[in-house]
């Protein structure tokens, strides 16, 4: 027998790809202008109190004084980083080294307990899409407004409005750019260079640069930056499990969807709560459905959670529909104790206490920061000399950092070998405030002391004439002729 000739197998198109039949070579999908709704409730209003606690922060530490300069700068020129009372130099990289594990270790940790709270809340990239979306309901008006706004024709009112919204989003931007440049060149340089514009090419550069990326970012790409290019969507599905909360639609209770009466119970009609009225999705600022399931592409903002409160309330429905709980809580119908009980789980211990740890040395690092540092550096072009007196004479060039906001003295000794002496110094040296003095120091020892070569070991010791607890002991080597 002859087996049967295989039959061609039929591949039905889906209804997206039949949307795409003809884009051949189209490497991204092409983008739908989302017009969000405008939602109140508690999250809509953590939002808000995020927005204005971030941003009164960035936009007002620049002004702040403190002993007489701006009491946040990260000064480049000079070479040192203001904060308040510390005064952070290049050798104290560390403290940004353990900044950077705090905040590793805090996304871990929050992600582990509630997805995407940074996203939702406090990144900058959610921050400012919703100050630049008040903005243009402020200017164009509503969804309903925007969207007629959009579909009609060009004439001088809509030209009016559009370049009313951009130039406003425009000066917020430039104002963002112009306060960033203020952290790394003191404000009243950039307030002097203000009015004449006589910025510097880099200040320039910087200001127009960050305020693009705002007005960009913010303004015109919005879900885009979330969707495609921010790495932390990708990513955040290996930091979740089934016991972490993240906003979830409940489908047993909602299912099947569908319109009805106010007051109508759902299962005299044969439906579940939802009633199917979209505003979960016109509330979305990524434009998902939150009903399809958790998707990469939402950031947790919770705008779907009050949206859908509301429409149970009008609807004398149970709120909840749409809520903050887990994938186990959801299966097996766990309460708000179980649920507790289950996000402090081992991983989300570990987690907090490893953060916890890294915080307590960072603070403990700060509280017990030296307020002065010594760098002792050989002279290498006279590695050892005879000079009269019978005396053997080594130069050592000292780096005195003076890391408090107020000038001191210091006295300056040095011991290791018997009849160690100073040429020509005295023994006292000043440094200005918050700087760097260079001291060069010639050394002596009588000729018959030591071993020769290099194997004496020699201490400088720098302390305080008003605080004898300030004080740094540093070692060298003393070169002896063979």
């Amino acid at each position: 027998m002859t087996s049967p000739s295989p039959q061609p197998i039929k591949i039905v198109p889906s209804k997206k790809s039949a949307a795409l039949e003809g884009q051949e070579g189209s490497l991204y999908e092409s983008r739908k202008k989302i017009y969000v709704r405008a939602i109140s409730g508690v999250f809509t209003n953590w939002r808000w109190i995020l927005v204005w606690v971030t941003q009164i922060l960035y936009y007002g530490l620049p002004w702040l004084q403190w002993n007489d300069r701006q009491a946040v700068l990260f000064h480049l020129v000079e070479r040192k980083f203001y904060i308040f009372g510390w005064v952070f130099w290049p050798q104290d990289v560390f403290f940004l080294a353990i900044l950077l594990i705090i905040s590793a270790y805090a996304l871990f940790f929050f992600t582990a307990i509630a997805g995407r709270l940074w996203c939702g809340y406090a990144c900058p990239q959610t921050v400012y899409t919703e100050i630049f979306m008040w903005i243009e309901e402020k200017i164009e008006g509503d969804r309903n407004k925007r969207m007629k706004l959009d579909k009609a024709p060009m004439s001088g009112r809509k030209f009016g409005i559009k370049a009313a919204k951009h130039a406003v989003w425009a000066a917020v931007a430039l104002w963002t750019g112009f306060t960033f440049v203020a952290y790394f060149t003191p404000l009243k340089e950039l307030l002097a260079s203000f009015v004449p514009f006589s910025f510097g090419g880099w200040e320039i550069f910087w200001i127009l640069f960050y305020g693009a990326f705002t007005y960009f970012f913010a303004g015109i790409m919005r879900e885009q930056v979330c969707k495609y290019m921010c790495p932390y969507a990708r990513f955040q599905g290996v930091m979740f499990d089934p016991d972490t909360l993240v906003i979830t639609y409940d489908e047993e209770r909602g299912e099947p969807r569908g319109a009805r009466k106010k007051g109508v119970e759902p299962a005299s009609v044969g439906k579940g709560d939802c009633v199917d009225c979209g505003i979960c999705v016109q509330v979305c600022p990524t434009g998902i459905d939150i009903r399809d399931g958790l998707q990469y592409e939402c950031i947790g903002c919770a705008a779907c959670i009050d949206a859908c409160d509301q429409v149970m309330d009008k609807m004398d429905y149970p709120r909840g529909l749409i809520r903050y709980s887990t994938e186990n809580a959801i299966k097996k119908h766990w309460g708000g104790k179980e649920i507790v009980g289950h996000v402090m789980r081992p991983r989300t211990l570990i987690y907090g206490g490893i953060l916890a740890a890294v915080c307590l040395a960072f603070v403990w690092g700060l509280a017990t920061r030296e307020p002065l540092r010594l760098d002792i550096i050989r002279d290498r072009t006279t590695l050892s000399r005879e000079v009269a007196g019978g005396f053997i004479e080594n130069v050592y060039q000292l780096q005195i950092m003076n890391m408090t906001e107020a000038p001191r003295s210091f006295s300056v000794t040095v011991d290791g070998l018997e009849g160690i002496r100073f040429a020509d110094f005295d023994g006292q040296v000043e440094v200005p405030p918050a700087s760097m003095q260079a001291l060069t120091l010639q050394v002596q020892v009588p000729v018959d002391t030591g071993e020769p070569g290099s194997s004496n070991v020699i201490h400088f010791e720098l302390k305080a004439n008003d605080d004898a607890s300030v004080a740094v002991r540093e070692a060298s080597t003393f070169l002896l002729p063979r």
